[in-house]
């Protein structure tokens, strides 16, 4: 199923004028603070009515101001996590997510045991919410939201309140969602390395207008983009791989459409798919093969777009095999090397460059 989004309404601060699909998995709705993207989850919640809009879920309509359709909340089948997990203090795990199957309109959907199971939660189902961690407590939350057999889920920021141990905790269990349902899920978040580890599309909103939208790989390997991404320092690009080897050493050998790249041990078995977030500021460019270095990763690549800077940095998109990827130097050095649409240059990459939290779990595209 797909969800069709088309909204405007009129803020004191800016106008939010939006159009994008949802389709099945993860679409990430990503920008800076104030660009719209709670506004956006609240109109599809119910919990917004918008100025002007439309929001199909399939063939129902949840919204249509012009014909003057506004379901309610109860009515949208959504299923939200929020910030703050919002669980009950005096109930049980265990009821917490009966909870949410009681108001399942058919009883449908994955079951009570599958849920529990998907998020690891068995452990926990006789305990009282005040007695679990931050990212336990969001696991039951997503738990009791799955078990209303939703048609969407509406995650805003759902990790943003949790340190980096517990976003580590819970992010394979959310890959463990994004891949064993196909149901559509709305992710709001500020992280791009969150969002390019559960996400197959994003949509980039600016000052309430969608600046891009398609395939996470595409999107974030825009040069232009870069600024709206978090700035230059959070600039990067994602590529696809398998894992081709484990060796004795420490290092995994990953098989790129451009030719190996070595990393520190990935834990996945060989021939799983994975995708890996590289930095642009980590990527080196020569137009020589460099020789006598330490870098193990030299990937041949060719220019295909490059953005100069209002400051001394430049930003390079290349063509990796079947990737795209971004490079981050300085505009002298692309002035001294010539570089230009079309030049063929060689990719250096440290494999230490790639952190663990920027390589994703097994991804089945939806």
């Amino acid at each position: 199923m797909t969800v069709q989004v088309s909204l405007q309404h009129a803020f004191d601060a800016f106008a939010l004028d939006v159009a994008f699909e949802v389709p099945a998995g993860v679409t990430a709705l990503f920008g800076p603070s104030g660009a719209g993207k709670s506004s956006v989850i609240k109109a599809v919640a119910g919990l917004m009515r918008p100025d002007r809009g439309v929001i199909r879920a399939g063939d129902q309509v949840l919204l249509d101001t012009d014909k003057g359709i506004n379901l309610p909340p109860h009515r949208r089948r959504i299923g939200c996590v929020f910030q703050d997990d919002r669980l009950f203090p005096h109930l049980t795990v265990c009821q917490n997510l009966s909870y949410g199957r009681w108001f399942s309109p058919d009883k449908g959907g994955v079951s009570f045991d599958q849920v529990v199971a998907m998020l690891g939660i068995a452990p926990l189902l006789a305990r009282r919410p005040q007695t679990l961690s931050g990212g336990e407590r969001q696991r039951v939350a997503i738990g009791r939201a799955l078990l209303s057999n939703p048609q969407i889920l509406a995650m805003d920021e759902p990790l943003a309140a949790l340190d980096e141990g517990r976003k580590a905790e819970i992010l394979p269990y959310l890959e463990h969602l994004r891949d064993q349902t196909q149901i559509p899920i709305l992710y709001v978040s500020h992280s791009v390395s969150e969002i390019t580890r559960l996400a197959g599309t994003v949509v980039v909103l600016g000052k309430g207008r969608v600046l891009k939208a398609g395939p996470v790989a595409e999107v974030f390997s825009d040069p232009n983009l870069s600024p709206w991404l978090g700035g230059v320092r959070e600039a990067g690009s994602v590529i696809t791989a398998t894992v081709a080897a484990q060796e004795d050493d420490g290092l995994t050998c990953l098989h790129t459409s451009a030719g190996p790249l070595w990393l520190p041990r990935v834990d996945a078995a060989i021939g799983a798919a994975l995708r890996v977030r590289i930095a642009a500021q980590d990527v080196m460019l020569a137009v020589q093969r460099p020789e006598g270095i330490s870098a193990l990763n030299i990937l041949p690549a060719t220019v295909v777009a490059l953005r100069m800077g209002d400051g001394p940095g430049a930003m390079v998109q290349l063509r990796l095999g079947e990737d795209l990827l971004l490079a981050r130097i300085t505009r002298r050095s692309a002035v001294h090397l010539g570089l230009a649409v079309g030049s063929p240059v060689f990719a250096v990459l440290k494999s230490v460059a790639v952190a663990p939290g920027d390589i994703g779990a097994p991804l089945i595209t939806p």
